[in-house]
């Protein structure tokens, strides 16, 4: 059992972490703005807060083991030409703040959300996904996931894992996950949020994937 906090614990594939976190065992410490609006499983404990303050994260990361971020660049909708609603680099701004805590405090263990077509992986995507991306307004998150990968790989002293998801979907968990690094074989179309929040705990427990950014999916459904 570890110790663990959990940046974007009220968003739609953190809940999911919260509720596997704590069915596994683990003490699970959430950063949230409105601990009042969360519906948070038994035993998770709610912390008042932002990222975006790295006080608020340094209350929170004390005494843990290890760090889920659920952090995402959010929209007004899933629409691709929904408006902003999240600072332009938000995930990357919250992040530099919380590899400092990190260091600060110790805790070398971090799992991070990300996105296929982030970082270098970017040049692996189809021509016309590249143009629908940077027509729209998708393409404030990719830039923010890009910051964030930059971000964490030039880290020293972390042990990092970036989650690559494909396209996040909701639909309840299926499974099974297959994960691999960019170019090694070709990726499914979906994952669900559930089986993504089960993969970010599962590598934090079997400390896989350290440094690296795999790709992942589900591989039926």
């Amino acid at each position: 059992m570890s110790s663990l906090l959990v940046l974007g614990g009220s968003g739609r594939t953190g809940t999911h972490v919260l509720e596997h976190a704590a069915q596994r065992g683990h003490h699970v410490r959430a950063l949230v703005r409105n601990p009042d609006k969360v519906q948070a499983p038994a035993g998770v404990e709610l912390i008042q807060g932002t990222p975006a303050n790295i006080d608020d994260i340094r209350k929170a990361a004390e005494g843990t083991d290890a760090v889920i971020s659920a952090l995402n660049n959010a929209r007004t909708s899933d629409n691709p030409w929904a408006k902003p609603v999240s600072p332009p680099m938000f995930m990357t701004d919250a992040t530099r703040n919380t590899l400092t805590v990190m260091r600060e405090q110790g805790i070398r263990r971090i799992a991070l959300t990300s996105t296929q077509g982030a970082g270098d992986d970017w040049v692996r995507l189809n021509p016309l996904v590249k143009a629908f991306i940077n027509l729209s307004n998708i393409k404030a998150g990719f830039a923010d996931h890009t910051g964030l990968d930059q971000l964490v790989r030039a880290s020293s002293g972390i042990d990092w894992t970036l989650a690559r998801a494909v396209t996040l979907t909701n639909k309840p968990l299926s499974g099974p996950v297959r994960a691999a690094e960019a170019g090694t074989e070709k990726p499914g179309a979906r994952i669900n949020r559930a089986d993504l929040a089960h993969f970010l705990v599962q590598t934090i427990e079997d400390d896989t994937w350290i440094c690296k950014a795999p790709l992942v999916w589900n591989t039926r459904g």
